[in-house]
């Protein structure tokens, strides 16, 4: 019979330290991937002034659309945790836009080489930006499901184990089409 306890009691345990373990290893993995997104949105972020110098060298006169590239990019960098971060990205993205669709009504300024060049960075950088939230939200989503679910909350709770905040689109603007208007009359 003591044979019988002392299995389950190592039986129990390492189902503890198992647990614990998984709990601790999808932490540190949305940790990690959280890192990955912030590196991705520190490049956008250094390359945004060279977009905003380009363009205003051509469209200088558009001092509201670059301003509000500005205001969005200072404020999304210094705000804290996934869904602020989320929102104040939507802002950016949608400002972004704004400026690319600028381009669209100064043939000469889509002819600049260097122009050309960013956007495409920006691209690039956006694409990584997608497959880094993708990976997090999914480690996420893990990490709160094992917190979630029976017997691993039990070590959850006992461990102090907290969910973790999605990295989503939240503000409603980054869903839909900028509009630009080139002065009086125009067409939006």
């Amino acid at each position: 019979m003591m044979w019988i306890l002392i299995i389950a009691i190592v039986i129990v345990a390492g189902l503890v330290i198992g647990m614990y373990s998984s709990l601790v290893r999808l932490r540190v993995k949305c940790d990690n991937a959280w890192s990955d997104i912030d590196v991705q949105l520190k490049r956008r972020y250094d390359l945004i002034p060279n977009v905003v110098e380009t363009v205003k060298g051509y469209a200088g006169h558009e001092r509201e659309t670059l301003e509000g590239v500005v205001a969005a990019r200072n404020k999304a960098m210094t705000v804290q945790g996934p869904a602020a971060k989320a929102e104040a990205e939507g802002m950016l993205t949608q400002a972004l836009r704004q400026v690319f669709a600028l381009a669209e009504a100064y043939p000469q300024l889509r002819a600049v080489e260097s122009f050309t060049q960013l956007q495409q960075t920006l691209n690039q950088i956006e694409d990584t930006v997608q497959d880094a939230r993708r990976y997090y939200n999914a480690i996420v989503r893990d990490l709160n499901t094992k917190i979630s679910v029976f017997p691993s909350n039990i070590i959850a709770n006992m461990f102090n184990f907290k969910p973790r905040e999605f990295f989503a689109i939240s503000a409603p603007t980054e869903r839909e089409v900028p509009k630009v208007s080139f002065g009086a009359g125009a067409a939006q």
